[in-house]
């Protein structure tokens, strides 16, 4: 192999280790920062604020990547979904994998400090949080709890930035993310159960044994009921209530996926959240659009 066809190789899987190939990680924490920005300040966000966050999204995302592949090298090799990962195959060093997760993590944190100091504590907590996640699944039975909650504080941390403060409103929005990311991160354990119980794992979808469906059902009908109240404290119309009824729909259909709990249907359930965040995010923006001039 050429010097120039190694490098790109070795860049090649880089890409993969943060998981630049799988682009629905993104979606799946943008899309609770793309509410908060946009109810937090009535449809016009902050353009500074903005840029800060959405590259925010992509680098933390990467780095967490980077971190749960460090944490997980020694499972990874043994599970059907996870053996092809650049650390798992040795395609990349222990090592090269804590380099990354520090780099990104460090330019992370750069932009956070053009921001305020409110906001600046709270991301300290928020890296506290990501960084603790991927040791948890050795014995902590609820690991997509924790997730959620590392994967929402960027609510917070809009409201920090926006309006120096983080109120009511702003609390529950982060409630309904943390239970969203229970539901889709179940559908994603579900596919992996077999080989998380012989590895000794825990996950959401372990302890909720045969109870999983309607466990995530009932965690579907809080998330639309705390997105429904948000929306009334945010004053939010027609517009708002559509995106949630389609939501609706699409956790009906995310229930029929995963009905027989098959490992590829699991998988098209978790994928379709990406669609959930975006549709939620079409009524705030269409609401302020036309409703809140």
């Amino acid at each position: 192999m050429t010097p120039v066809r190694a490098v790109g190789s070795t860049l090649a899987d880089y890409a993969r280790l943060a998981r630049l190939d799988r682009p629905v990680g993104i979606w799946l924490l943008m899309w609770p920062v793309l509410w908060a920005l946009w109810i937090s300040a009535r449809g016009r966000p902050d353009e500074h604020v903005f840029i800060v966050f959405m590259l925010g999204v992509v680098l933390t995302r990467s780095a967490g990547c980077a971190i749960n592949d460090f944490a997980d090298r020694r499972f990874d090799p043994h599970v059907a979904r996870t053996e092809r990962r650049p650390l798992a195959a040795g395609r990349v060093a222990p090592a090269e994998a804590i380099a990354i997760w520090v780099l990104l993590s460090l330019v992370a944190f750069a932009l956070v400090l053009t921001l305020d100091r409110l906001t600046i504590a709270y991301a300290c907590a928020g890296a506290v949080l990501m960084a603790v996640y991927p040791f948890l699944k050795r014995f902590f039975p609820l690991p997509q709890l924790w997730l959620g909650v590392a994967f929402t504080w960027s609510v917070p941390m809009v409201y920090a930035a926006q309006t120096h403060g983080v109120p009511r409103l702003g609390w529950l929005l982060f409630a309904a993310g943390v239970l969203w990311t229970v539901i889709y991160d179940t559908m994603y354990a579900m596919v992996d159960r077999d080989d998380d119980l012989k590895l000794g794992i825990k996950s959401t979808a372990i302890t909720f044994g045969d109870a999983d469906r309607w466990i995530i059902g009932a965690l579907q009908l809080m998330v639309l009921y705390a997105l429904w109240l948000a929306g009334l404290q945010a004053s939010l119309g027609h517009w708002y209530r559509g995106g949630l009824a389609a939501g609706a729909v699409l956790f009906v259909w995310q229930q029929w996926l995963i009905r027989r709990r098959d490992r590829a249907e699991c998988f098209r359930a978790f994928i379709n959240n990406q669609w959930f965040g975006l549709v939620v995010f079409v009524g705030i923006a269409l609401d302020y659009l036309f409703s809140n001039p």
